[in-house]
């Protein structure tokens, strides 16, 4: 009778509970990672709103074009991407997508001076308003974690 070499049961045992540590100590690291992409989206997003109306502002201004600042983001119908193809210029390029889920942007009202938007960040609507008398884009409650985050 020959012997071949082969792995003994408490080996492959071991190895099995090894690889479930690993798992239990990783997998929560990589959601964590989710949220916190979303969350430097959400940043870099606002950072681009902001330029962008500096720089409809600007062009604006060197045009002699009032008033200065945009009077409003996006289209004042319904639109299908927001912060592009405003009625005063685009203030993106290319615009963000609507929705509800996280990392998504929704429009919710906008008047003569003033619109509202809601970013989505782990479940939770945070509100912006847009100001056309300041050229202000700027979270509703600057007070909370979630705009802080956002914002700085």
């Amino acid at each position: 009778m020959r012997l071949t070499p082969a792995f003994t049961m408490v080996e492959l045992i071991f190895v099995i509970v090894i690889l479930g540590v690993l798992a239990a100590v990783a997998l929560p690291r990589l959601a964590a990672s989710r949220d916190d992409a979303v969350l430097v989206k959400g940043k870099s997003q606002i950072s681009a709103i902001r330029s962008g109306i500096v720089m409809q502002k600007s062009k604006r201004l060197l045009e002699g074009t009032t008033p200065y600042n945009p009077v409003t983001l996006d289209k004042n119908t319904t639109p299908t991407v927001l912060f592009s193809d405003g009625d005063y210029g685009n203030i993106l390029e290319y615009g963000l997508d609507i929705g509800v889920s996280d990392g998504k942007w929704n429009r919710v009202s906008q008047d003569a001076n003033e619109s509202k938007y809601n970013f989505y960040l782990e479940g939770v609507a945070v509100s912006f308003t847009y100001d056309a008398l300041t050229g202000r884009f700027a979270c509703d409650q600057p007070a909370t974690q979630i705009c802080k985050d956002l914002t700085h």
